[in-house]
């Protein structure tokens, strides 16, 4: 009789309990298609840089992706955007020219402009420039000038603030590390100093001339004081 029951539960244990399935390739397949497919469809942060000459904007980076990149933090369209931060300024001396390079802030910007300042007065107001720029040129910079340089940025809230920079005395005036200006010294071009060690050489021998010319004039005026032959051989006696 106990073996009977045995029996009985071995063939239930058989036919009722399900078996497992073993996996096939394909489903291996399904599952790694569904992982990749999982992971595309996260956000990642949008190829942005904020220094980066015409440089797209995020927005439009964001569109150009099926699931919308993540872009910096701004600050709010109904405010004037932050100021620019200066960059890299490279002064080529022999062309009277500069190339000025800044950053972008966190701030929505519709347009850039340059300021140029040299000694007193008013500064020059350079052309607008559209928000993918970062880059731009100063020409007409005078040999052994002293400028001050700032960068804007404007919106239609406003534009971004900048320091007083004009004045009597540019030597005295200050500015942050990075803020939007900065103080712009062109070197004489080498030409010039070619011509200034010339022209000193050549006046310090007109001057070697003249003295000697001079000399010689009052020696034959005045003549020299001679001692006689007889003194100057007792003397050497």
């Amino acid at each position: 009789m106990l073996v009977s029951h045995c029996l009985l539960g071995l063939l239930a244990l058989t036919f009722l309990v399900p078996r497992a399935q073993p996996l096939a390739p394909q489903d291996f397949e399904e599952e790694e298609e569904d992982e990749t497919v999982g992971t595309s469809l996260l956000a990642v942060p949008c190829d942005y840089d904020r220094c980066r000459h015409l440089q797209v904007p995020c927005n439009e980076l964001q569109k150009a992706r099926p699931v919308a990149c993540l872009c910096p933090g701004l600050s709010s369209p109904a405010q004037p955007p932050d100021p620019p931060r200066l960059g890299e300024v490279r002064i080529v001396a022999e062309e009277g020219r500069a190339v000025i390079h800044w950053c972008a802030p966190s701030s929505p910007v519709h347009y850039y402009w340059l300021l140029l300042w040299e000694g007193s007065g008013a500064p020059q107001k350079g052309p607008p420039l559209n928000t993918t720029v970062r880059r731009a040129e100063l020409r007409g910079l005078k040999p052994g000038g002293a400028y001050v340089v700032c960068v804007v940025a404007g919106n239609e809230a406003g534009e971004s603030r900048v320091s007083q920079a004009g004045g009597e005395d540019l030597e005295g005036v200050s500015f942050p590390a990075f803020g939007p200006c900065g103080r712009l010294t062109v070197p004489p071009r080498p030409v010039t100093l070619i011509h200034a060690a010339v022209g000193v050489g050549t006046a310090l021998a007109l001057l070697s001339c003249v003295a000697l010319i001079w000399h010689f004039c009052l020696r034959d005026r005045w003549g020299c004081p001679r001692r006689p032959v007889a003194a100057r051989a007792a003397g050497a006696l």
